[in-house]
């Protein structure tokens, strides 16, 4: 059987799904740490921390860098509740961004085996709908939450606020396909045994 042009593109996409899949895992260990540190951004804390850790200076000493790695998850709930709400929106949408990411690999597995109508795509892009709802629900509370802690609209300006509608956007683009995808199951599923 030849592959199709589409069957090219999928395998490609299916590559740099795992990539990202597997980044995000591998990330997810490091959200303590960058929200703990005092730099003014989360990937310039991180990047410093792990340039120490894995290009140790004479005065550093990597396990001790490997050990607050891990000690990170326990400190991290001592700090102040911005720190704590931030830690935790982060780990719970680099949870669901996993999830969204396994689903995409799962509907570009049933197109490289041919089978792209197919009812299990329905369902993986539905699951990717409830994780973007939940994303979006997550970073509506966390700017809310931002609202009250701080007493000023200007979280409203933030990244969260517009993570609020794109996700929300996203979640109603995977039911749609979800539903196209059902109903051409279903036709499908039909043709066959009418033939």
């Amino acid at each position: 059987m030849l592959t199709s042009h589409v069957q090219k593109i999928a395998r490609v996409l299916n590559i740099l799904v795992l990539i990202a899949l597997v980044c995000n895992l591998i990330l997810l260990f490091f959200v303590p740490v960058a929200v703990r540190s005092d730099q003014p951004g989360l990937l310039l804390g991180t990047g410093d921390y792990l340039s120490g850790v894995l290009f140790p200076g004479e005065d550093d000493i990597s396990a001790a860098g490997a050990a607050a790695s891990w000690l990170s998850w326990f400190w991290i709930f001592s700090q102040e509740p911005n720190k704590v709400m931030l830690t935790l929106f982060l780990l719970f949408s680099g949870c669901c961004t996993a999830v969204i990411l396994w689903q995409g690999r799962r509907v570009l597995r049933t197109i490289l085996r041919g089978e792209p109508f197919s009812m299990e795509n329905a369902v993986s892009l539905k699951r990717a709908a409830l994780c973007s709802f939940i994303i979006s629900g997550a970073a509506l509370v966390r700017v809310t939450f931002n609202i009250c802690l701080f007493r000023s609209a200007m979280p409203l300006l933030s990244y969260n606020a517009l993570f609020v509608p794109i996700f929300a956007m996203a979640g109603l683009l995977c039911l749609v396909m979800s539903a196209l995808f059902r109903q051409a199951a279903e036709m499908k599923a039909e043709n066959d045994l009418t033939i």
